[in-house]
């Protein structure tokens, strides 16, 4: 996909990779980019800085009405989306420990807001013949988030989303991507890290954190060659095949790693 005269929606777009995306594909060309956010005045300042072609939403992305009612406006105000990422995303950090409140807005956030996006753009997408759905889903996908079981069973659960949603409508003119960046210099990453959590101790002693703006190269790439995995991290591609061929060894070395952070 080429950005140019496209029309784009960015969930989770008041920060980080989500804000990286849509200042990134203005500069590409985009017709509109819409910067759509739980926290409204963010959303407004990201899409203030961006200029004309930005158009702040406030949205919770948990809630389906809300995400049909941003897709409807979008529509009826530039005619189509062209392409919709599904940026928005949480993280717990804790175990089996984690209470059901915990899951269920892990759940919500990291998989259900991709279903509700689906929902709402396909239709519209399908008729036209042409669309594109990009999910932000994390390393932790292909890998393990470390230290944080809703994330990594949720972000595991929005790759095969994602990879479902590839293999049923490629063929009728929608591609899919997902997004699997590992450690990314954004707020979630420093809120853990002052939290002293295990996962986000594990991505910084990989010494390999990216910036959002990187991030969304990467994506500008991806799209451009229609990827299904866009891996701004090039290493995850290894330590999946390296996970898929030797499990046993894969886990050995991660409990090893969690084992040195621990002492």
């Amino acid at each position: 996909m080429n950005l140019t005269d496209r029309v784009a929606v960015v969930t989770g777009g008041a920060g980080g990779i989500g804000a990286a995306l849509a200042r990134r594909f203005v500069a590409e060309g985009a017709t509109a980019v819409v910067v759509a956010d739980l926290d409204a005045d963010a959303a407004r300042a990201v899409a203030d800085g961006i200029g004309a072609a930005a158009h702040a939403a406030a949205l919770d992305v948990t809630d389906e009405e809300q995400v049909r009612a941003l897709v409807a406006d979008t529509e009826r105000r530039y005619g189509r989306i062209d392409l919709f990422c599904a940026n928005a995303g949480v993280a717990t950090s804790g175990g089996v420990e984690v209470d059901d409140a915990g899951w269920e807005r892990a759940w919500r956030v990291n998989v259900l807001s991709h279903v509700y996006a689906a929902r709402a753009v396909l239709p519209a997408m399908l008729a036209r013949g042409g669309g594109y759905l990009l999910h932000t889903c994390s390393a932790a996908g292909v890998l393990t988030a470390v230290g944080d079981a809703p994330y990594t069973t949720t972000k595991h659960a929005a790759v095969g989303f994602a990879e479902w949603l590839s293999v049923t409508y490629r063929d009728q003119g929608v591609r899919v991507s997902a997004l699997c960046p590992q450690g990314v210099d954004t707020p979630m990453l420093a809120e853990g890290l002052a939290a002293g959590h295990l996962g986000a101790r594990v991505i910084a002693a990989s010494g390999a954190v990216l910036t959002p703006d990187q991030v969304a190269d990467s994506v500008i790439a991806g799209l451009a060659e229609e990827r299904f995995l866009i891996l701004p991290h090039p290493e995850v591609a290894a330590y999946a095949r390296r996970r898929a061929e030797d499990p046993d060894g894969w886990q050995s070395g991660l409990r090893k790693l969690v084992r040195r952070l621990r002492t």
